[in-house]
């Protein structure tokens, strides 16, 4: 029997996050890791307590189809925003400043723009993402 790197387990971890994504659109996992010990973990999803896109269409960018909304487009504004947190917002926010300084995040997507700037002030010295 081989083990998995820890790279691959982490990422496994990441994947079964994922699952609890409400996002209609993509669902994203994340992991933070100080050392060895898993910091935090998210999802993509609305904030506790608002209504997620699972919800019969409550976020706006869930109701359009990939014709009417081009990957990529802004999330923050016009036709296509979201009142969703990112996985990657999520897991920073439960691990906090001391869980997130040195340590690796394990992705199930790569992270857009502004995902990448929380990233690197946090402190987060490495990203993983799966090998497409």
């Amino acid at each position: 029997m081989t083990r998995p790197s820890w790279d691959v387990y982490y990422l496994g971890i990441a994947a079964a996050v994922a699952a609890r994504a409400d996002c209609t659109r993509r669902q994203v996992g994340a992991i933070v890791v100080q050392g060895d010990r898993i910091a935090g973990t998210g999802y993509n999803g609305a904030p506790a307590g608002v209504p997620g896109c699972l919800s019969a269409g409550a976020c706006p960018r869930g109701r359009l189809t990939a014709e009417q909304l081009a990957p990529g487009s802004s999330y923050d504004t016009g036709a296509g925003s979201c009142h969703a947190l990112h996985a990657e917002q999520n897991a920073v926010l439960r691990a906090g400043y001391d869980g997130c300084r040195g340590s690796t995040l394990y992705l199930t997507h790569p992270p857009c723009d502004g995902c990448a700037r929380l990233i690197a002030g946090a402190g987060i010295a490495r990203v993983v993402v799966p090998q497409e």
